[in-house]
């Protein structure tokens, strides 16, 4: 158990969700847990659910993690939180929102690749810089960023290339700051998950899913908690020797 620190886990608030899955094993692990997501009223049910469930402290906060005002007030709202004695200070933040873009290339805009790019690679920005600090003053910490399978293998399971090509850059983002903080006690890492079942898939035919599922060597697709498990792992103190790490989580999909 945990409960000296709080999780922050953006993109947490959807019932089928990555981020839920995670919010919840860090909870049975005994963490505090900050939800936040762009959709706020789900995010305070979603805290709710998991304090009533896990008997955690649990705070819901709505933010758009694109946006560096939202993401500032959201850090305001949760040092308050950890002044008045109502959370722990902050141990780790897992930057899992993030949008997909299943469209062709010459059938992208400009305003599509600019808001792909926004959610998942500078909300990965913006919320590691504002959370980054009491970590580094505790000389503890763990960032975990949510990247995928399609920026190592250029698309292939859903996103196409403005999705591969932010989560290409959560990498690079990912492996600098890990470098950077190395002596710090912080450690970032990665996670790279090939097909999920989750909700960022819908609209997808029984025929995809079907041939997804046919070319990962396991022979299907990977649950949200397998995921969440690989996550936990990265926030836990047998992880202190890890950091600028990419773990996949892709059934074998992609080899390298």
């Amino acid at each position: 158990m945990n409960t000296s620190r709080a999780a922050v886990i953006t993109g947490a608030a959807s019932e089928k969700g990555i981020g839920l899955a995670v919010a919840r094993r860090f909870a049975r692990d005994g963490w505090a847990i900050v939800v936040l997501d762009i959709d706020g009223a789900a995010a305070v049910a979603a805290a709710e659910r998991i304090c009533a469930e896990h008997g955690v402290p649990a705070v819901g906060l709505g933010v758009d993690v694109a946006d560096e005002a939202s993401v500032g007030a959201a850090e305001r709202a949760v040092s308050a939180e950890v002044q008045a004695g109502r959370l722990p200070a902050v141990g780790a933040v897992v930057n899992n929102a993030g949008i997909t873009s299943p469209v062709e290339f010459l059938d992208t805009t400009l305003d599509l690749w600019r808001r792909v790019l926004d959610v998942n690679a500078t909300g990965t920005y913006l919320v590691t810089k504002a959370f980054l600090p009491p970590m580094l003053d505790q000389g503890w910490g763990r960032i975990v960023n949510m990247s995928s399978v399609s920026a190592q293998r250029g698309g292939g399971v859903f996103g196409k290339v403005p999705y591969s090509s932010a989560k290409a850059a959560v990498l690079g983002f990912t492996k600098s700051l890990a470098r950077e903080l190395g002596p710090t006690g912080v450690t970032v890492n990665a996670v790279t998950p090939g097909a999920v079942d989750t909700e960022i898939r819908v609209g997808s035919t029984p025929e995809q899913e079907a041939l997804i599922a046919s070319a990962i060597p396991v022979g299907r697709t990977a649950t949200t908690d397998e995921v969440a498990s690989a996550i936990a792992y990265l926030c836990s103190e047998e992880s202190a020797y890890l950091t600028g790490v990419t773990l996949d989580i892709n059934g074998g999909s992609h080899l390298h």
